[in-house]
């Protein structure tokens, strides 16, 4: 066994009274409440970008391609299915599916109530993933005949502001150049994701209806939706897809689509970066106050071993794994804690959260292990770096002064 590894045990570790012992339970707990602290604030921020990225690409998607040209009125200008464009996109590192879509805007009219919609049409190829996650009655419509459907899907907002369930028709008028055209509905699902302005005005429906209305064959749409796999390659995609389209195409990414909201979501990268150094210099500060009072009070000790030849540097190791064990408790309690937090909070939800504010009625939780590892790994890196200025003072000490004293 080592001469540093004996003394650390036989000296140090059964400390029995004085002040360090406390102290060094305290800088045990403050170091553990600190990784708890981090890896819950990480974890929640995380969660929220992580979830209402997730909601506004699943109503969307990554990448959208519609023509620059603007029709008359509210019509759209419809683009072709057959575009060459279509296959070297589709072939780019990066992009996983691609969906055709059109958008209609109409009115709702009921017994008692007249609602403004837009009416959103997807074909066989559409993604449902996201929709059927956010379905809380129902099912989502069925595209497979030969013929377009009549089925549609609506949020819980609509429903509930126009008395409507399951099965219900609803009767839609879409404007159509100087009149109107009007359209049966049948309600079989309802669906709710808690972002208010896609959920005041949205229904889901078949593609082929709009193309009927706006009198399109089956080839033209409104535009293309590009779904990648990765969303930290969107700006780069998204030139990508750009340099491929034609003159008439315009390409948007939906951070472009919505500005405001992906600042936000930008702005918590900040917050993050602030609990984290907050955190970790309160670690910093319990860990060098315990290191401190542990070389005070041993200072007969660290006199006795350089009298009997030990250098400044294994005394030094000595102290410092000394303290690297109040770190390492630290973290292994913290973590532990965390993880028990993590996941009572995502299994159970016990924290509510108001939706309309939020944009999700619970706190999101984003638990990923190599947030655990790296919180934890650069806690420690950051502590035994910041443990090597006070032990310095170890070279300092006078053994004849210290045995004298003695």
């Amino acid at each position: 066994m080592k001469f540093e590894t004996l003394i650390t045990r036989r000296f140090l570790q059964k400390q029995q009274g004085g002040f360090s012992t406390s102290l060094v339970r305290i800088a045990t707990w403050s170091v553990a409440l600190g990784v708890l602290v981090m890896i819950m604030s990480v974890a929640i921020l995380r969660g929220f970008q992580n979830e209402i990225r997730q909601k506004v690409v699943g109503f969307g998607s990554h990448i959208i391609i519609k023509s620059q040209f603007i029709g008359n009125g509210y019509d759209e200008i419809p683009i072709s299915t057959l575009r060459p464009e279509l296959q070297e996109i589709g072939q780019l590192d990066g992009v996983k599916h691609i969906q055709f879509f059109a958008e209609k805007g109409g009115m709702i009219k009921t017994d008692d109530q007249i609602q403004g919609v837009i009416f959103k049409g997807v074909d066989q190829q559409f993604d449902s993933t996201f929709f059927s996650s956010c379905m809380q009655e129902g099912r989502l419509f069925n595209l497979q005949d030969s013929t377009a459907s009549n089925e549609v899907v609506i949020s819980r907002t609509l429903a509930n502001k126009l008395h409507l369930s399951l099965d219900d028709k609803l009767r839609t008028y879409f404007w159509q150049e100087n009149s109107y055209r009007a359209r049966a509905f049948k309600v079989v699902g309802i669906y709710n994701t808690d972002l208010t302005d896609f959920d005041n005005h949205y229904m889901i429906g078949d593609l082929r209806q709009i193309q009927r209305l706006n009198g399109w064959d089956d080839t033209l749409v409104a535009g293309y939706e590009v779904l990648i796999d990765d969303f930290s390659k969107l700006d780069r995609l998204g030139y990508e897809v750009a340099s491929a389209c034609d003159y008439d195409l315009i390409v948007t990414t939906i951070r472009q689509m919505n500005p405001a909201l992906f600042a936000w979501l930008d702005l918590l990268n900040s917050n993050i970066a602030l609990i984290l150094a907050v955190m970790a210099v309160v670690c910093v500060v319990a860990v060098i106050s315990a290191l401190l009072i542990m070389i005070f009070e041993k200072t007969s000790m660290i006199g006795i071993l350089k009298t009997l030849g030990a250098n400044n540097t294994s005394i030094r190791s000595i102290f410092l794994r000394k303290s690297a064990e109040i770190v390492g408790r630290g973290l292994l309690f913290g973590n532990a804690l965390a993880l028990t937090l993590c996941l009572l909070q995502s299994k159970l939800h016990l924290i509510h959260l108001d939706s309309e504010s939020y944009y999700m009625p619970y706190v999101p939780i984003d638990l990923n292990p190599w947030m655990f590892l790296l919180i934890s790994a650069g806690t420690l890196a950051v502590c035994i770096l910041a443990l090597l200025i006070p032990a310095t003072y170890i070279a300092k000490i006078d053994p004849a002064k210290t045995i004298r004293v003695e």
